[in-house]
């Protein structure tokens, strides 16, 4: 179990980025949130299996790469901090 903390930067607000890294965090099991920053860019930290983590972000790629120019991943120890992902 691993926590990574991510910083999403490109045209991520106003394209459903947030709703669907939450539909793929809950169909992945992963805990953490997800939220949009004033300088049109979205945060998020993730806690779960570093596979899935990195399962979802695949899938959002492959969603929105076209919209994602930069993200830049702080891997870090498992927390435990959260029971849910959710949409801060």
């Amino acid at each position: 179990m691993v926590r990574a903390d991510i910083h999403f930067i490109g045209t991520v607000q106003g394209v459903g980025f947030r709703y669907t890294t939450l539909s793929f965090a809950q169909q992945l099991s992963l805990r953490g949130w997800v939220k949009n920053l004033s300088d049109g860019s979205v945060e998020a930290v993730i806690e779960g299996p570093r596979e899935k983590i990195e399962e979802l972000l695949s899938r959002l790629k492959g969603q929105f790469g076209s919209f994602i120019r930069d993200q830049q991943i702080e891997w870090g120890e498992y927390r435990g901090e959260y029971d849910k992902f959710f949409i801060a």
